[in-house]
C-alpha cells in the first residue's frame, strides 16, 4: 500500500511538473518571458531537471538581459545528460561575457561551428578601455523607468521609442507597456544642447495599443519608415499559424504636419519579422533586420532598393561579411556610408555590442567593435550619428540608467596642450628641448622636440591628468601638472622654464644641505648632485674644482674643518657615480673665509643673509668645449 501511494505521488508530481512546463511553453511562445520563467522554475522545483526546461529558463532571462541568471540556468542545462544546443551555447557565451567570465566564454565558443569572435583577456581589457578617454556619454533627461531607445534626429526634432505610457497595455515579455513613438524639441543655448517638450508623435494613426519603434526619416522630413507589430484590419495583433505575431516595417507620409497614408511595403511577410529600418544617405536603399528564411543566424541585416516609382526591389542579405550565426540588428548608415549595427555574433563584451563596417563604400569589409563606453556587458544598440560626426546617441540597458533601456548621448572629445620652452634665467626660447607627456601611471605617452621658436604641441584626451616634463642638456628639468577638461577642442597653454646649470664658469645647483655637525651626503643632497654628474657626463673634457663655504657662526677653525670634510664628501659622491678622479681638480673647504656679504663675526644678520654664505661651488677650470 505504501509503495502504491509513493508511486501515485511520483505520478502526480510528474504530471504537475509536466503541466507547469506546458503552461510555461505557452507564455514563452507569446514572448511573456517573465511569466514563463515563473512556471519553468516551478517545474524545476517539482523535480524537472531536463536540459529543455533548464535552457528555457536561461532563454527567459537572456531575453530580458539578466545575464547572471541566464548563465546559471545554461550552466545547469550544460551539466545535464542532454546538454546544450548550438543556439543555447551561443547565448551561454554571451551571458558569460556579460558577467566578465570571458575565459570560460571562450572555452564554450570553441564548441560552436563557424563561430566568430574569440576574445582573449587582453582583447577584453582593450575593448573595455578603448574610447574611455576620448568619448563622453550622458544619460538623457527624457529617459524613464521603462524602456526608452532608438533615437533619431530630423531637423530640430528628436524622435524615439518609449514604454512611458503607463496607461497602455502591458507587454508580457518584460512587464512594461507596449512601445510608442515620441518626439521632442532639440534646443541649443550657449552651446548646451537639451531635449525638451516630449509628446507622442504628431499623428493619431502611428501609435496603436501595440509596439511602434525604430524610425528612419528622409532628409526632407516628409517620409518615415518605422517598426510595428503585425496588426489586422481591426488594429489587433495578427498571428501566424504557430501563434506568433511578427514585426513589420511601415511607411508614413507627412501631410499638413501629421503623419498619414500608412503603407506596408511589399517585402513584409506574415511568417517572419522585418524591422529596424535605416536609409542610405542617397535614400535609394533601405536597410533592415529580419529573421526570414535563408539567413546566417537568428536575425540578419538585409537591404532593399527603393525604386523611383516608390516600389521596392527584392530584399538582399548583406552576406557573411556582416551577418553571423548570432543576432545582427539595428542597422544605421552614416553620411560617409559607414554601416553601424549591433550584434552578438562577433568578439564582444557581452550581449549586443555596436560595430561598424566600411563595406558599403568598399574601403574594407572588416567589422570593428566600437568598444567602451559605447559597449558594455549588456545590450548596446540603436546607434545614431549627428551631422557633425562627433556627437550622437545610442541605447543601452547597462546598470546605472533610469530604466530598462535608456538613451545615451555621446560626444567625441579631444584637447590640446601647447606652449613654448624658455631659459628661466634669460627668457631665451629653447629649441631642441625635449618635452615629454606622462600619464598618471608614469608612462611616457609621447615625446616632442621643440621647434626653432621653442614651441611644442600635444593632442590629448579629455578629463585626464598629465605631467609635462621639459628637459635639455645643461638645464634642470621643469615639470608641470596638467588637468584636461571635458570641453572639446580646448587648447591648454603651458610654458616650461628650464633652469640653466652652467652660468659663466660655474655649474650652479640648489644648496646642498647636511645634518648638524655631519658631512655625509643625504638623499636630498644626492638628488642635487646628480645635476653635477649629468653635466660632467655631457661634457667629458670638463674639469671642475669644488669649494664648500659656511656662514660666520661658530669658530673659524671649526667651520673650516667641517666645510673641508663636506667638500671632500661631495667629491667622493661624484666619483662614486662613475666620474674619473682626474675630472675634479680639488675639493677644499674654506669655512667662513670667503663671505659674500657683511655677515662676519659679531655682525647681526637675518637667517636669509647667513644662508647666502652657506654654499657649495662647482667651478669649471678649463675650456671643455
Amino acid at each position: 500500500m505504501k509503495t502504491k501511494i509513493t508511486l501515485l505521488i511520483l505520478i502526480f508530481s510528474f504530471s504537475y511538473s509536466f503541466s507547469q512546463k506546458r503552461v510555461a511553453d505557452k507564455f514563452f511562445r507569446d514572448y511573456a518571458y517573465v511569466k514563463a520563467a515563473e512556471f519553468y522554475e516551478s517545474a524545476v522545483k517539482k523535480g524537472d531537471s531536463t536540459a529543455y526546461t533548464l535552457a528555457r529558463l536561461g532563454d527567459c532571462y537572456y531575453n530580458n538581459s539578466d545575464s547572471k541568471k541566464a548563465a546559471h540556468w545554461y550552466q545547469l542545462a550544460a551539466e545535464s545528460e542532454e546538454g546544450l544546443s548550438n543556439e543555447n551555447i551561443h547565448r551561454y557565451v554571451q551571458s558569460l561575457r556579460s558577467i566578465g567570465e570571458y575565459e570560460k566564454a571562450d572555452e564554450w565558443l570553441q564548441k560552436l561551428p563557424d563561430a566568430k569572435g574569440s576574445l582573449s583577456k587582453e582583447d577584453y581589457e582593450k575593448l573595455m578601455t578603448l574610447n574611455n578617454d576620448t568619448i563622453n556619454i550622458y544619460n538623457l533627461e527624457v529617459n524613464t523607468k521603462n524602456s526608452d531607445f532608438g533615437p533619431y534626429v530630423t531637423g530640430n526634432k528628436f524622435v524615439f521609442s518609449s514604454a512611458k505610457n503607463n496607461n497602455g497595455k502591458i507587454y508580457e515579455w518584460n512587464n512594461e507597456p507596449y512601445l510608442d513613438l515620441y518626439e521632442a524639441k532639440i534646443n541649443v543655448e550657449n552651446g548646451i544642447k537639451t531635449i525638451e517638450d516630449v509628446v507622442p508623435i504628431t499623428s493619431s494613426k502611428i501609435n496603436t495599443s501595440f509596439h511602434e519603434s525604430s524610425v528612419a526619416i528622409t532628409k526632407d522630413g516628409t517620409t518615415m519608415y518605422f517598426t510595428r507589430n503585425n496588426l489586422n484590419k481591426r488594429d489587433k495583433l495578427d498571428y501566424d499559424k504557430e501563434g506568433t505575431s511578427h514585426l513589420k516595417i511601415y511607411k508614413a507620409t507627412l501631410v499638413n504636419g501629421q503623419w498619414d497614408n500608412i503603407e506596408e511595403p511589399s517585402f513584409n511577410d506574415d511568417i517572419y519579422s522585418s524591422g529596424h529600418p535605416a536609409l542610405s544617405p542617397d535614400e535609394k536603399t533601405l536597410y533592415f533586420t529580419s529573421d526570414r528564411p535563408g539567413g546566417y543566424g537568428f536575425t540578419d541585416i538585409y537591404k532593399v532598393a527603393i525604386l523611383p516609382d516608390g516600389t521596392y526591389g527584392d530584399p538582399v542579405n548583406m552576406g557573411d561579411k556582416i551577418n553571423t550565426i548570432g543576432r545582427e540588428m539595428f542597422p544605421y548608415v552614416a553620411k560617409d556610408y559607414t554601416l553601424y549595427f549591433s550584434s552578438d555574433g562577433y568578439a564582444n563584451l557581452g550581449l549586443l555590442d555596436i560595430y561598424k563596417s566600411s563595406l558599403l563604400n568598399n574601403n574594407s569589409s572588416e567589422v570593428k567593435n566600437l568598444g567602451a563606453p559605447f559597449n558594455s556587458g549588456y545590450d548596446d544598440f540603436a546607434f545614431f550619428l549627428n551631422e557633425d560626426n562627433k556627437t550622437g546617441y545610442f541605447s543601452s540597458n547597462r546598470p546605472g540608467g533610469k530604466g530598462h533601456d535608456d538613451i545615451y548621448s555621446f560626444e567625441k572629445c579631444k584637447q590640446f596642450i601647447s606652449g613654448k620652452v624658455f631659459d628661466k634665467r634669460t627668457n631665451e626660447l629653447l629649441s631642441d628641448a625635449l618635452v615629454e607627456l606622462v600619464d598618471t601611471t608614469g608612462k611616457v605617452v609621447e615625446t616632442i622636440t621643440t621647434k626653432e621658436d621653442g614651441s611644442y604641441f600635444f593632442e590629448v584626451n579629455c578629463g585626464k591628468k598629465y605631467v609635462l616634463r621639459g628637459s635639455k642638456n645643461d638645464y634642470k628639468d621643469d615639470l608641470k601638472d596638467v588637468l584636461t577638461t571635458n570641453e572639446d577642442n580646448k587648447n591648454i597653454k603651458i610654458d616650461l622654464y628650464l633652469t640653466p646649470l652652467i652660468i659663466g664658469n660655474e655649474i650652479v645647483i640648489d644648496p646642498i644641505f647636511f645634518d648638524f655637525d655631519k658631512w655625509n651626503i643625504r638623499p636630498d643632497a644626492a638628488y642635487e648632485l646628480e645635476h653635477i654628474v649629468r653635466v660632467l657626463k655631457n661634457h667629458p673634457k670638463m674639469i671642475i674644482k669644488i669649494e664648500a663655504h659656511t656662514d660666520s657662526r661658530g669658530s673659524d677653525s671649526y667651520n673650516e674643518t667641517l666645510s673641508d670634510k663636506r667638500a671632500k664628501s661631495t667629491r667622493d659622491y661624484i666619483f662614486s657615480r662613475g666620474i674619473d678622479t682626474n675630472r675634479i681638480e680639488s675639493a677644499i673647504g674654506y669655512g667662513e673665509k670667503q663671505l659674500v656679504n657683511k655677515c662676519s663675526n659679531g655682525v647681526p644678520c637675518t637667517e636669509e643673509e647667513h644662508q647666502e654664505n652657506r654654499r657649495s661651488k662647482f667651478i669649471i677650470t678649463n675650456d671643455y668645449k
